[in-house]
């Protein structure tokens, strides 16, 4: 069965849904985005994944107010068409279509481009979560609004394929000795109890996922330091540990080819990812 997806108001076979060479989204990566979970047909953090959309929007002066109950259902319709059980929904919106190319914004009327696809994914049973992930270490130099989730994703996605050139599995980028975040995931070590992780600002997404976990961390009476770390404390640190909102808690194991504590999963990133699991499936929708 073809995929279903959507494009400004229609649900299209893929291979029929077409975006025109002069989007913006193409041209400039003028565009912002979204990737929210599947759980059991149902979709988790949504409201938070919305009110981010909004705010990129609003940061880069996109003319568009989401109307979050229509969001809902499109999501829901794609879900409900492609059958989708466990995997995610992901959102792009761009700038549009002016009709040719100029680094000038086009007029403010101008229509905006929305596609919705979905993406079947074992998010449940991931084999990291038993075994945890490795990471290396790379310079960050991606631009300086990292705060604001746009397409420009290239220097992630190198990253990542620097981390598969050493044989591991992702890579934490760093500035000035301090780790930001992961290529698509916030990061966090544990140190004597203690969930570090840095704190909010342009340099890092401010993740829907992260919210939550540092909000149930909190309420489980985990010490909770939101602060720059550096490439020594990760190294160093006894355990570690993403979030995402497709990896929701994931265990790192092994940062710059030196193991973690006994090189094995983490107490607090397996009870955290208990938590965040059980608290988000009573909320979705």
């Amino acid at each position: 069965m073809s995929r279903i997806v959507y494009l400004n108001g229609d649900y299209l076979p893929e291979d029929e849904a077409k975006v025109s060479v002069f989007d913006r989204g193409f041209l400039f990566a003028d565009a912002v985005y979204e990737v929210t979970s599947v759980l059991d047909g149902k979709l988790i953090a949504f409201d938070g994944h919305v009110q981010r959309l909004q705010r990129s929007c609003d940061e880069l002066g996109i003319k568009y107010t989401v109307d979050a109950d229509a969001l809902l259902e499109i999501h829901r319709e794609l879900v409900a068409r492609n059958e989708v059980t466990e995997g995610m929904v992901y959102l792009q919106l761009t700038r549009g279509n002016p009709g040719d190319r100029d680094f000038v914004y086009p007029p403010e009327d101008t229509p905006v481009t929305l596609v919705l696809f979905t993406q079947h994914a074992n998010l449940l049973n991931n084999p990291k979560i038993e075994t945890g992930m490795k990471v290396i270490t790379v310079e960050d130099q991606r631009w300086a609004r990292r705060d604001i989730k746009t397409t420009q994703l290239l220097f992630p996605s190198m990253a990542k394929m620097m981390a598969k050139a050493e044989g591991v599995d992702d890579a934490w980028m760093f500035e000035e000795s301090a780790i930001t975040e992961g290529s698509s995931n916030n990061a966090y070590i544990v140190k004597n109890g203690k969930i570090i992780t840095r704190h909010l600002g342009n340099e890092i997404l401010h993740g829907i996922t992260r919210a939550a976990v540092l909000k149930f961390a909190k309420m489980a009476q985990m010490e909770v330091e939101e602060r720059a770390f550096t490439v020594e404390e990760a190294r160093d640190a006894d355990e570690a540990f993403i979030t995402s909102a497709s990896t929701f808690v994931m265990p790192v194991v092994e940062v710059d080819g030196k193991p973690l504590g006994d090189g094995k999963p983490g107490s607090v990133a397996a009870r955290l990812r208990e938590i965040y699991l059980d608290e988000s499936l009573k909320q979705a929708v």
